[in-house]
């Protein structure tokens, strides 16, 4: 008798055998009483996304006096009208209100899903309408981008690693989590034709063609730095280590944002990695990308999302003012 399970020797023998190692009792009971709400964070895979939420629900908790997860349960829509009121009189943009009332949605919808709860408390709560489909974002114009694409100059390994970095996501679009990941061995060829394999937000793995003028760049850094054999290894990594002096490893993210505000600040333009792709996404579909490519292109889940970088209808030269004729 085991766990109030009883197994013959007979039956024993004739059961398929685990290809791996099988939990004990003492690794098994503390799995089995992590609460939903838990699990609920470990499965927001963007690291941005898991702070803002944690605070958002945070902050939902402590406005309702919910002093531990398990009362949660106890919430109403009551309450969620309540907060949602309060957000509304401190007067914040709707952008942040929403964000706030989807964290709190994907809460409880997963609470449901787990059978912590009958209903989400937050479905059907009116949410602030979208105020324009145009990011905030700014993009470079197409000078710009040319500027910035030029500024790492000279032969040393670090200005050949910045402007295969730069062509990289002005080219490409990918957001700076998914640079950082990047293998040697995500360069890689489909139907004759160089590829980059992304690994983007929720586990979703997609394909995308490689520019050829980004593909040269990376092919001299890779000569220069000496691991392009590595296939496993990181593709772009740091070309000094202060600390540890350690360099077989990627480029954070952080480091790849400050790379590229480096040298946006010298042209005094606007910086960040996501201007690089606003930059890439904008002038692909100024120049007739479909849309839905440019979505899929850019890993979105909804085409809502990337519908904020089509600015072809804000064009300041497309305004009828200019057609205005006395």
């Amino acid at each position: 008798m085991t766990n109030g399970l009883t197994v013959r020797r007979s039956d024993a023998a004739t059961q398929p055998q685990s290809p791996g190692r099988m939990l004990i009792a003492a690794e098994f009971q503390p799995l089995a009483e992590v609460p939903p709400e838990a699990e609920w964070f470990a499965h927001i895979d963007n690291l941005n996304t898991r702070r803002a939420y944690r605070a958002d629900s945070k902050e939902f908790m402590g406005f309702v006096g919910i002093a531990t997860p398990v009362q949660l349960r106890l919430v109403t829509r009551a309450h969620v009208l309540a907060w949602r009121t309060d957000l509304e009189r401190r007067e914040l943009a709707g952008s942040t209100l929403r964000r706030k009332l989807s964290a709190l949605s994907s809460l409880f919808e997963y609470l449901c899903e787990r059978n912590a709860l009958a209903t989400n408390p937050v479905a059907g709560v009116k949410r602030p309408k979208v105020e324009s489909y145009e990011g905030k974002t700014p993009a470079l114009s197409d000078a710009q981008a040319r500027q910035l694409l030029k500024q790492p100059n000279g032969d040393s390994l670090k200005s050949l690693r910045d402007r295969a970095l730069l062509s990289v996501l002005l080219y490409h679009g990918l957001r700076r989590e998914e640079v950082s990941s990047l293998t040697v061995s995500a360069i890689h060829p489909r139907r004759g034709v160089p590829h980059l394999r992304i690994h983007g937000k929720g586990g979703r793995i997609r394909n995308i063609s490689l520019h050829p003028g980004s593909h040269g760049l990376l092919t001299d850094y890779l000569e220069a730095s000496g691991h392009a054999s590595d296939k496993a290894g990181p593709l772009f990594r740091p070309i000094r280590n202060n600390r540890t002096g350690e360099l077989n490893r990627a480029l954070s993210a952080d480091g790849i944002y400050k790379v590229v505000c480096s040298y946006c600040a010298v042209l005094g333009i606007p910086s960040g990695v996501h201007v690089m792709r606003a930059t890439a996404a904008t002038n692909a579909l100024e120049h007739a990308a479909d849309i839905a490519k440019v979505q899929e292109w850019l890993g979105h889940s909804d085409i809502s999302t990337t519908r904020i970088y089509d600015k072809r209808k804000s064009r300041p030269e497309d305004s009828p003012t200019f057609k205005v004729s006395y």
